[in-house]
């Protein structure tokens, strides 16, 4: 067609370029392409049982299912050297994370670093190095009580967070370091620990060389032992309730092996798990640099499963588990692990833990420059600034908190055309289901295709729902690394979510409807919901710096914040305290310099 008021002989402008209008011919072109590579791709049946009771073992997760771990020896790094210097960045991304759920906030604090670590009462910088020449993966520190003192103050200004601590079992009989940190944590934390943690994949103690010839005969009488010591310590009994977690294994061992073996007498709080589908240890090679594998939905169950006959037993002792530590690929991270390939892999294991009975899960994160981190400061040593990376798996985190409800769900993998099976399929589907499984009210939905952002439809039948709103994660390619957006938002350089949230409501769905979802993308569904009565996160979670809003959090899952940072624990103003020692430092170097 000729644009209006040229001819055919005076179109194109002479003005303009040859390639101008090679260009204009073959964007059209690539929008027809567009359009019918949308419409070959069959729509989706999306099947969903009556119910989930028939899944065993049956577990209802809550609300904060996924939560963050961190390891030890880079923690200040992240959270920062003091309550006073905790960046706004870090802050914010917790902040986000914290506004769309109701319980409490799940960081773990440990790693292998935690495990070889030693706490110094009396030390008042939060981390000291011990090892300059520390292998990377197993970096030893000195750390006090700032420490703790950080972990309230971000949780007085983030809201609630339940922590999780690892003691030592790297020389159990000489555990008095294990017995000043449990101590310490216990009167520091209060009701805030939710767990401590025996050891640290003690199943990789032999290779790392840590313990020589070491194995579960010789693991379980050094439990037994540091509970001992833990019952009976000088301040009294450190573990009166059940607190203890463990084996936090991830390799060699079995779970149910180490249960038969003797770890069933005691009283734990939780059965802990950590596991990655591959490593980068000993370099790059064909596995661990395989994208394929990570949009395969194939490749989630034997991963997420693999502990099963543990997990039985566990439910079988009424003991949750959780997995404490997982990602894409570990030891650093690969090619793969900063991906939006990633950001949907990690959704996807963790719904597959919760559809397989696990309690919780948390996304690993650790120094600056690994490639599977959530967020990096702009270097090494300077993180109170802006200018933060956020890395895809944080993607998820925001995707997984809007997840589930505060009611609890169980979880149910409906093998979407096939996907358990079919290493073709291009999809994955979960079914989340409320009243202790007997009603489905959300679905997951995820579109692996590698399709330019073109669309797919997901077809719900009739007698589903009558009404869905629905919210989407997606980005252009599974290799992209920064345009990824979440409900319409990403991630600024201070932790903000920037521009507006963006939510598509269905409202005729009762006779059936096609959810459109971007490949690649995946999406959050609620069913029988409106825009009036969606329970979907509305707001700004933005908590300081720039992108921050007094009094702009609303909706149903707002944290609950303290208006400051000055929020007083066994009768102590810890921040103020801070504030007086850094003052008092201050008029020390003035009067040296």
């Amino acid at each position: 067609m000729v644009p209006p008021g040229h001819s055919f002989a005076t179109w194109p402008p002479s003005g303009l370029p040859f390639f101008y209008c090679f260009s204009l011919f073959f964007l059209v072109l690539s929008n027809l392409w567009s359009c019918a590579r949308s419409a070959s791709l069959s729509p989706v049946d999306v099947v969903i049982p009556q119910n989930a009771t028939s899944q065993s073992p049956f577990t209802v997760v809550q609300d904060n299912f996924l939560g963050i771990s961190f390891e030890l020896n880079s923690f200040d790094t992240l959270w920062g050297e003091t309550p006073l210097t905790m960046p706004n960045p870090m802050q914010n991304y917790l902040a986000n994370l914290r506004a769309r759920i109701q319980s409490p906030l799940r960081v773990r604090v440990g790693g292998n670093s935690m495990d070889s670590s030693t706490f110094v009462p009396d030390q008042f910088q939060m981390i000291i190095a011990t090892d300059p020449n520390a292998y990377f993966n197993d970096v030893p520190v000195d750390f006090g009580p700032t420490f703790f003192d950080v972990l309230n103050s971000m949780a007085d200004i983030v809201g609630e967070m339940d922590f999780i601590i690892t003691l030592s079992m790297q020389d159990p009989s000489n555990d008095t370091n294990v017995i000043e940190l449990a101590r310490a944590a216990d009167e520091m934390l209060g009701a805030r620990l939710d767990s401590m943690l025996l050891g640290n994949e003690p199943d990789l103690y032999p290779g790392h060389g840590t313990r020589t010839n070491y194995t579960i005969q010789d693991y379980i009488p050094e439990v037994a032992e540091v509970l001992h010591d833990l019952e009976n310590s000088v301040y009294g009994d450190l573990i009166p309730n059940p607190v203890i977690g463990g084996p936090t294994i991830c390799c060699n061992w079995d779970l149910s092996d180490v249960l038969d073996a003797g770890l069933s007498q005691y009283p734990y709080k939780y059965y802990t798990l950590q596991h990655y589908p591959t490593n980068i240890c000993n370099g790059a090679n064909a596995q661990n640099t395989n994208l394929s594998y990570f949009v395969s939905h194939t490749n989630i169950p034997s991963y997420a499963q693999w502990q099963n006959a543990g997990v039985a037993m566990a439910h079988e002792a009424n003991i949750p588990v959780l997995m404490t530590e997982y990602n894409t690929v570990s030891c650093g991270g690969s090619n793969v692990s900063d991906t939006f390939a990633a950001s949907l892999w990690a959704i996807d294991a963790a719904l597959n833990f919760a559809a397989s009975g696990l309690s919780g899960a948390f996304l690993h994160t650790r120094e600056y420059g690994v490639l599977y981190n959530l967020f990096d400061p702009p270097s090494p040593t300077d993180s109170t600034a802006s200018g933060w990376r956020t890395g895809s798996p944080y993607y998820s985190a925001l995707f997984l908190s809007e997840t589930f409800p505060p009611s609890g769900v169980a979880v149910l993998d409906i093998n979407l055309n096939n996907s358990i099976y079919s290493p073709a399929a291009t999809v994955a589907g979960y079914a989340l289901y409320g009243q202790n499984g007997t009603k489905c009210d959300r679905l997951v939905l995820i579109n692996y295709g590698n399709d330019g952002g073109n669309a797919r439809n997901f077809t719900i039948s009739s007698n589903i729902a009558s009404t869905a709103g629905v919210r989407i994660l997606e980005a252009p390619s599974i290799s992209e690394t920064t345009k990824i957006s979440w409900a319409g938002q990403t991630v600024g350089p201070n932790g903000e979510l920037e521009v507006a949230q963006t939510t598509q409501y269905y409202t005729n769905c009762a006779n059936g409807c096609n959810i459109s979802i971007p490949g690649p993308g995946a999406a959050v569904i609620l069913l029988d919901v409106t825009a009036n009565n969606a329970s979907f996160y509305v707001g700004n979670s933005t908590i300081t710096g720039p992108g921050y809003q007094e009094n702009s959090t609303e909706g149903s899952s707002s944290p609950t914040t303290s208006s400051s940072a000055l929020r007083s624990r066994d009768g102590h103003e810890e921040v103020w305290r801070w504030a007086v020692a850094e003052m008092m430092m201050l008029g020390v170097l003035q009067s040296v310099l």
